[in-house]
Protein backbone atom coordinates (compact mmCIF):
# COMPACT_ATOMS: atom_id res chain seq x y z
CA UNK A 1 0.00 0.00 0.00
CA UNK A 2 1.18 3.16 -0.91
CA UNK A 3 3.54 4.51 2.08
CA UNK A 4 2.31 2.42 4.60
CA UNK A 5 3.33 -1.03 5.66
CA UNK A 6 2.23 -4.43 5.04
CA UNK A 7 0.03 -4.99 7.93
CA UNK A 8 -2.30 -1.88 6.90
CA UNK A 9 -2.81 -3.76 3.19
CA UNK A 10 -3.08 -6.82 4.79
CA UNK A 11 -5.85 -5.91 7.50
CA UNK A 12 -7.65 -4.20 4.48
CA UNK A 13 -7.21 -7.19 2.36
CA UNK A 14 -8.84 -9.29 5.07
CA UNK A 15 -11.60 -6.79 5.74
CA UNK A 16 -12.58 -6.91 1.29
CA UNK A 17 -12.41 -10.10 1.44
CA UNK A 18 -14.35 -11.29 4.76
CA UNK A 19 -17.19 -8.56 3.20
CA UNK A 20 -17.21 -10.56 -0.04
CA UNK A 21 -17.82 -14.00 1.13
CA UNK A 22 -20.73 -12.59 2.98
CA UNK A 23 -22.24 -10.21 -0.11
CA UNK A 24 -20.79 -11.73 -3.30
CA UNK A 25 -22.86 -10.30 -5.78
CA UNK A 26 -24.80 -13.46 -7.27
CA UNK A 27 -23.99 -13.43 -10.97
CA UNK A 28 -24.84 -15.74 -13.91
CA UNK A 29 -20.74 -16.53 -14.50
CA UNK A 30 -19.54 -16.62 -11.54
CA UNK A 31 -18.27 -19.10 -9.55
CA UNK A 32 -19.26 -17.61 -5.58
CA UNK A 33 -16.35 -17.72 -2.57
CA UNK A 34 -18.24 -20.63 -0.76
CA UNK A 35 -17.95 -22.78 -3.87
CA UNK A 36 -14.93 -22.20 -4.44
CA UNK A 37 -13.47 -23.07 -0.80
CA UNK A 38 -14.96 -26.41 -1.79
CA UNK A 39 -12.85 -26.24 -4.58
CA UNK A 40 -15.08 -25.44 -7.97
CA UNK A 41 -12.70 -23.52 -10.38
CA UNK A 42 -14.41 -20.68 -13.01
CA UNK A 43 -14.80 -22.35 -16.26
CA UNK A 44 -12.11 -20.07 -18.44
CA UNK A 45 -14.32 -19.59 -21.76
CA UNK A 46 -17.41 -18.41 -19.47
CA UNK A 47 -15.07 -15.78 -17.78
CA UNK A 48 -13.86 -14.89 -20.89
CA UNK A 49 -17.30 -14.70 -22.38
CA UNK A 50 -18.89 -12.54 -19.31
CA UNK A 51 -16.14 -9.83 -19.59
CA UNK A 52 -15.97 -9.24 -23.47
CA UNK A 53 -20.03 -8.76 -23.16
CA UNK A 54 -19.07 -6.33 -19.60
CA UNK A 55 -16.78 -3.78 -21.60
CA UNK A 56 -19.16 -1.22 -22.14
CA UNK A 57 -22.23 -2.65 -21.15
CA UNK A 58 -23.61 -3.10 -17.35
CA UNK A 59 -24.41 -6.30 -15.57
CA UNK A 60 -28.32 -6.64 -15.99
CA UNK A 61 -27.93 -5.79 -19.93
CA UNK A 62 -25.42 -8.28 -20.22
CA UNK A 63 -26.81 -11.00 -18.14
CA UNK A 64 -29.51 -12.39 -20.74
CA UNK A 65 -27.17 -11.94 -23.25
CA UNK A 66 -24.71 -14.42 -21.43
CA UNK A 67 -27.53 -17.14 -20.44
CA UNK A 68 -28.53 -17.36 -24.05
CA UNK A 69 -24.83 -17.27 -25.54
CA UNK A 70 -24.19 -20.47 -23.38
CA UNK A 71 -27.51 -21.92 -24.20
CA UNK A 72 -26.33 -21.78 -27.61
CA UNK A 73 -22.73 -22.41 -27.67
CA UNK A 74 -21.60 -23.79 -23.97
CA UNK A 75 -18.09 -24.20 -25.16
CA UNK A 76 -15.10 -22.42 -26.49
CA UNK A 77 -15.33 -24.93 -29.29
CA UNK A 78 -19.09 -24.51 -29.94
CA UNK A 79 -18.76 -20.66 -30.45
CA UNK A 80 -16.02 -20.83 -32.86
CA UNK A 81 -18.04 -23.62 -34.78
CA UNK A 82 -20.70 -20.45 -35.57
CA UNK A 83 -21.25 -18.56 -38.57
CA UNK A 84 -20.01 -15.13 -38.23
CA UNK A 85 -23.72 -13.93 -38.96
CA UNK A 86 -25.25 -15.93 -36.51
CA UNK A 87 -22.93 -14.73 -34.03
CA UNK A 88 -23.34 -10.92 -35.39
CA UNK A 89 -27.30 -11.56 -35.18
CA UNK A 90 -26.70 -12.54 -31.55
CA UNK A 91 -25.15 -10.09 -30.33
CA UNK A 92 -26.95 -7.46 -31.68
CA UNK A 93 -28.03 -4.84 -29.05
CA UNK A 94 -24.97 -4.99 -26.80
CA UNK A 95 -22.93 -2.46 -28.92
CA UNK A 96 -19.33 -2.30 -29.70
CA UNK A 97 -19.63 -4.90 -32.83
CA UNK A 98 -15.93 -4.86 -32.86
CA UNK A 99 -16.50 -6.88 -29.95
CA UNK A 100 -18.56 -10.04 -31.32
CA UNK A 101 -15.75 -9.66 -34.07
CA UNK A 102 -12.87 -10.33 -32.01
CA UNK A 103 -15.11 -12.81 -30.01
CA UNK A 104 -15.33 -14.71 -32.57
CA UNK A 105 -11.69 -14.56 -33.53
CA UNK A 106 -10.28 -15.51 -30.39
CA UNK A 107 -12.66 -18.51 -29.84
CA UNK A 108 -11.47 -19.64 -33.02
CA UNK A 109 -7.82 -19.09 -31.69
CA UNK A 110 -8.44 -21.16 -29.38
CA UNK A 111 -9.66 -24.03 -31.29
CA UNK A 112 -7.22 -24.18 -33.47
CA UNK A 113 -4.14 -23.39 -31.94
CA UNK A 114 -4.90 -24.68 -28.11
CA UNK A 115 -6.97 -27.55 -28.60
CA UNK A 116 -10.49 -25.38 -27.12
CA UNK A 117 -8.40 -24.87 -23.94
CA UNK A 118 -7.61 -21.10 -23.12
CA UNK A 119 -3.87 -20.03 -21.94
CA UNK A 120 -3.70 -19.82 -18.41
CA UNK A 121 -1.39 -17.13 -18.14
CA UNK A 122 -1.90 -13.16 -18.61
CA UNK A 123 0.47 -13.38 -21.46
CA UNK A 124 -0.84 -16.63 -22.92
CA UNK A 125 -3.99 -14.67 -23.08
CA UNK A 126 -2.66 -11.42 -24.41
CA UNK A 127 -1.59 -13.60 -27.48
CA UNK A 128 -4.82 -14.12 -28.12
CA UNK A 129 -7.05 -12.32 -31.07
CA UNK A 130 -8.93 -9.19 -29.41
CA UNK A 131 -7.79 -9.93 -25.49
CA UNK A 132 -6.07 -6.93 -24.26
CA UNK A 133 -4.79 -6.28 -21.03
CA UNK A 134 -7.62 -5.86 -18.46
CA UNK A 135 -9.38 -9.22 -20.27
CA UNK A 136 -6.08 -11.03 -20.04
CA UNK A 137 -5.84 -10.05 -15.90
CA UNK A 138 -9.28 -10.95 -14.95
CA UNK A 139 -9.50 -14.41 -16.65
CA UNK A 140 -6.01 -15.20 -15.31
CA UNK A 141 -7.01 -14.14 -11.98
CA UNK A 142 -10.65 -15.12 -12.04
CA UNK A 143 -10.18 -18.84 -14.11
CA UNK A 144 -6.79 -19.20 -13.01
CA UNK A 145 -5.63 -17.45 -9.76
CA UNK A 146 -3.25 -16.51 -11.15
CA UNK A 147 -1.58 -12.86 -9.12
CA UNK A 148 -2.88 -10.62 -11.78
CA UNK A 149 -4.04 -7.01 -11.54
CA UNK A 150 -7.65 -6.72 -12.66
CA UNK A 151 -8.58 -2.89 -12.85
CA UNK A 152 -11.61 -1.88 -14.64
CA UNK A 153 -14.14 1.55 -14.25
CA UNK A 154 -15.05 0.26 -10.42
CA UNK A 155 -11.64 -0.59 -9.19
CA UNK A 156 -10.54 2.99 -10.27
CA UNK A 157 -12.74 4.68 -9.02
CA UNK A 158 -12.14 2.66 -5.81
CA UNK A 159 -8.73 3.49 -5.73
CA UNK A 160 -8.98 6.93 -6.90
CA UNK A 161 -11.04 7.59 -3.38
CA UNK A 162 -9.03 4.97 -0.88
CA UNK A 163 -5.76 7.02 -1.64
CA UNK A 164 -7.22 10.75 -2.61
CA UNK A 165 -6.38 10.76 -5.59
CA UNK A 166 -5.77 14.51 -7.16
CA UNK A 167 -4.57 13.53 -10.56
CA UNK A 168 -7.62 13.98 -12.54
CA UNK A 169 -8.60 10.84 -15.19
CA UNK A 170 -7.11 9.91 -17.60
CA UNK A 171 -3.85 10.87 -16.58
CA UNK A 172 -4.76 9.32 -13.19
CA UNK A 173 -4.98 5.74 -14.98
CA UNK A 174 -1.49 4.63 -14.56
CA UNK A 175 -1.04 5.83 -10.91
CA UNK A 176 -4.82 4.35 -10.06
CA UNK A 177 -3.24 0.96 -12.23
CA UNK A 178 -0.21 0.90 -9.77
CA UNK A 179 -2.10 1.42 -6.89
CA UNK A 180 -4.20 -1.22 -7.26
CA UNK A 181 -0.96 -3.22 -8.02
CA UNK A 182 0.12 -2.52 -4.69
CA UNK A 183 -2.53 -4.51 -3.12
CA UNK A 184 -2.31 -7.45 -5.19
CA UNK A 185 -0.92 -10.94 -3.41
CA UNK A 186 -1.26 -14.44 -4.10
CA UNK A 187 -3.93 -15.21 -1.45
CA UNK A 188 -7.30 -15.30 -3.11
CA UNK A 189 -6.59 -13.35 -6.38
CA UNK A 190 -9.45 -13.85 -8.03
CA UNK A 191 -11.46 -13.42 -5.22
CA UNK A 192 -9.93 -10.31 -4.42
CA UNK A 193 -10.49 -8.75 -7.85
CA UNK A 194 -13.97 -9.75 -7.60
CA UNK A 195 -14.58 -7.97 -4.48
CA UNK A 196 -12.84 -5.10 -5.36
CA UNK A 197 -15.39 -5.46 -8.82
CA UNK A 198 -18.21 -5.87 -6.15
CA UNK A 199 -17.15 -2.83 -3.77
CA UNK A 200 -17.14 -0.45 -7.03
CA UNK A 201 -20.98 -1.86 -8.16
CA UNK A 202 -22.01 -1.84 -5.12
CA UNK A 203 -21.02 0.04 -2.47
CA UNK A 204 -17.94 3.07 -3.84
CA UNK A 205 -20.90 3.77 -6.44
CA UNK A 206 -19.84 6.61 -8.65
CA UNK A 207 -22.93 8.80 -6.67
CA UNK A 208 -23.67 8.81 -3.00
CA UNK A 209 -21.15 6.37 -1.94
CA UNK A 210 -21.76 4.00 0.58
CA UNK A 211 -19.12 4.69 2.86
CA UNK A 212 -21.30 3.85 6.14
CA UNK A 213 -21.33 0.49 5.23
CA UNK A 214 -17.60 0.34 3.18
CA UNK A 215 -15.56 -2.63 4.59
CA UNK A 216 -12.59 -0.55 3.85
CA UNK A 217 -13.27 2.87 4.64
CA UNK A 218 -11.06 2.76 7.37
CA UNK A 219 -8.15 3.67 5.32
CA UNK A 220 -10.28 5.76 3.05
CA UNK A 221 -8.30 9.27 2.33
CA UNK A 222 -10.99 10.21 0.36
CA UNK A 223 -13.58 9.91 3.02
CA UNK A 224 -10.95 11.31 5.20
CA UNK A 225 -11.48 14.45 3.17
CA UNK A 226 -15.62 14.68 3.44
CA UNK A 227 -15.99 14.81 0.16
CA UNK A 228 -15.25 10.91 -1.79
CA UNK A 229 -18.09 11.49 -4.00
CA UNK A 230 -15.95 14.02 -5.89
CA UNK A 231 -12.68 11.31 -6.43
CA UNK A 232 -11.47 10.56 -9.05
CA UNK A 233 -11.00 14.03 -10.05
CA UNK A 234 -11.97 14.46 -13.85
CA UNK A 235 -11.18 16.86 -16.59
CA UNK A 236 -13.92 18.66 -18.62
CA UNK A 237 -14.57 16.49 -21.22
CA UNK A 238 -14.75 17.94 -24.87
CA UNK A 239 -17.82 18.27 -26.70
CA UNK A 240 -18.77 15.66 -29.07
CA UNK A 241 -18.55 16.12 -32.55
CA UNK A 242 -21.67 15.47 -34.86
CA UNK A 243 -22.22 13.57 -37.81
CA UNK A 244 -25.38 13.00 -40.08
CA UNK A 245 -26.60 11.11 -42.27
CA UNK A 246 -29.55 9.54 -44.27
CA UNK A 247 -31.35 5.96 -43.55
CA UNK A 248 -33.50 4.31 -46.19
CA UNK A 249 -36.17 2.01 -45.17
CA UNK A 250 -37.19 0.35 -48.39
CA UNK A 251 -40.04 -1.74 -47.82
CA UNK A 252 -42.05 -4.76 -49.91
CA UNK A 253 -44.78 -5.81 -48.71
CA UNK A 254 -44.12 -6.81 -45.35
CA UNK A 255 -40.47 -7.36 -45.32
CA UNK A 256 -38.05 -4.55 -44.97
CA UNK A 257 -34.59 -4.12 -47.22
CA UNK A 258 -31.20 -4.66 -45.18
CA UNK A 259 -27.91 -3.92 -45.96
CA UNK A 260 -24.30 -6.54 -44.83
CA UNK A 261 -22.23 -3.40 -43.74
CA UNK A 262 -18.71 -3.91 -44.30
CA UNK A 263 -16.27 -6.19 -42.12
CA UNK A 264 -14.06 -3.33 -40.93
CA UNK A 265 -15.49 -0.39 -38.93
CA UNK A 266 -18.22 0.85 -37.02
CA UNK A 267 -21.06 -1.68 -36.78
CA UNK A 268 -19.09 -4.35 -38.81
CA UNK A 269 -20.17 -6.77 -40.15
CA UNK A 270 -23.87 -6.09 -39.26
CA UNK A 271 -27.11 -6.18 -41.03
CA UNK A 272 -28.58 -2.81 -40.97
CA UNK A 273 -30.48 -0.08 -42.85
CA UNK A 274 -28.75 0.51 -46.00
CA UNK A 275 -27.43 4.73 -45.45
CA UNK A 276 -25.57 7.27 -47.07
CA UNK A 277 -22.02 8.43 -45.77
CA UNK A 278 -21.96 9.72 -42.89
CA UNK A 279 -20.47 13.74 -42.74
CA UNK A 280 -20.39 16.83 -40.73
CA UNK A 281 -23.42 18.47 -42.70
CA UNK A 282 -27.03 17.80 -42.85
CA UNK A 283 -28.12 16.36 -46.57
CA UNK A 284 -30.47 18.12 -48.54
CA UNK A 285 -33.72 16.29 -49.87
CA UNK A 286 -32.26 16.17 -53.38
CA UNK A 287 -28.74 14.95 -51.89
CA UNK A 288 -30.35 12.23 -49.73
CA UNK A 289 -32.49 11.23 -52.77
CA UNK A 290 -29.54 11.21 -55.11
CA UNK A 291 -27.57 9.04 -52.35
CA UNK A 292 -30.42 6.35 -52.32
CA UNK A 293 -29.31 2.88 -52.97
CA UNK A 294 -32.26 2.64 -55.79
CA UNK A 295 -34.19 4.45 -57.57
CA UNK A 296 -38.26 4.75 -55.84
CA UNK A 297 -40.37 7.54 -54.79
CA UNK A 298 -38.63 8.71 -51.29
CA UNK A 299 -40.17 11.25 -48.88
CA UNK A 300 -38.49 12.03 -45.60
CA UNK A 301 -40.21 10.75 -42.51
CA UNK A 302 -38.65 11.76 -39.75
CA UNK A 303 -35.35 12.29 -37.71
CA UNK A 304 -33.42 10.27 -35.09
CA UNK A 305 -30.55 10.83 -32.66
CA UNK A 306 -28.16 7.74 -31.36
CA UNK A 307 -24.81 8.51 -29.17
CA UNK A 308 -22.06 6.64 -30.22
CA UNK A 309 -18.59 6.33 -27.95
CA UNK A 310 -17.04 9.26 -29.99
CA UNK A 311 -19.78 10.97 -32.18
CA UNK A 312 -23.31 11.71 -32.24
CA UNK A 313 -25.34 11.14 -35.35
CA UNK A 314 -28.24 12.35 -36.47
CA UNK A 315 -30.14 10.44 -39.36
CA UNK A 316 -32.66 11.64 -41.62
CA UNK A 317 -34.97 8.49 -42.67
CA UNK A 318 -36.49 8.38 -45.69
CA UNK A 319 -39.12 5.96 -46.79
CA UNK A 320 -40.19 3.99 -50.64
CA UNK A 321 -41.32 1.05 -51.72
CA UNK A 322 -39.43 -0.66 -54.41
CA UNK A 323 -37.06 -4.06 -55.63
CA UNK A 324 -33.96 -4.55 -55.16
CA UNK A 325 -31.15 -6.93 -54.12
CA UNK A 326 -31.02 -6.48 -50.83
CA UNK A 327 -31.78 -9.00 -47.33
CA UNK A 328 -34.98 -8.28 -47.28
CA UNK A 329 -36.05 -9.30 -43.74
CA UNK A 330 -39.67 -9.34 -42.33
CA UNK A 331 -41.07 -6.58 -40.26
CA UNK A 332 -41.26 -8.39 -36.81
CA UNK A 333 -37.55 -9.61 -37.21
CA UNK A 334 -36.61 -5.86 -37.02
CA UNK A 335 -35.94 -5.85 -32.96
CA UNK A 336 -32.30 -7.74 -33.56
CA UNK A 337 -31.33 -4.45 -35.76
CA UNK A 338 -28.51 -2.63 -34.32
CA UNK A 339 -30.52 0.15 -32.06
CA UNK A 340 -29.35 3.02 -34.53
CA UNK A 341 -31.27 1.11 -37.23
CA UNK A 342 -33.89 -0.25 -35.03
CA UNK A 343 -34.45 3.43 -34.48
CA UNK A 344 -34.87 4.72 -37.83
CA UNK A 345 -37.17 1.85 -38.58
CA UNK A 346 -39.76 2.69 -35.99
CA UNK A 347 -39.51 6.26 -37.29
CA UNK A 348 -40.63 5.03 -40.72
CA UNK A 349 -42.71 3.07 -39.38
CA UNK A 350 -44.70 6.28 -37.14
CA UNK A 351 -44.02 4.66 -33.93
CA UNK A 352 -41.58 7.29 -32.51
Amino acid sequence: MKDRPSPFRNALRSSLLAWYDAQARDLAWRVGPADRRSGVRSDPYRVWLSEVMLQQTTVPHATPYFLSFTERWPTVLDLAAVDDGDLMGAWAGLGYYARARNLLACARAVAADHGGVFPDTEEGLRALPGVGAYTAAAVAAIAFDREANVVDGNVERVMARLFAVETPVPEAKPELKALAGSLVTADRPGDWAQALMDLGATVCRPKSPLCDVCPISAWCEGRKTGAPETYPRKTKKADRPRRHGVAYVLTRGNDVALVRRPPKGLLGGMLGLPTSDWRSSPFTDIEAVAAAPVLANWGEVGTIEHVFTHFSLTLQVFRAEGEGDFVWTARERLGALPSVFLKAALAAERLL
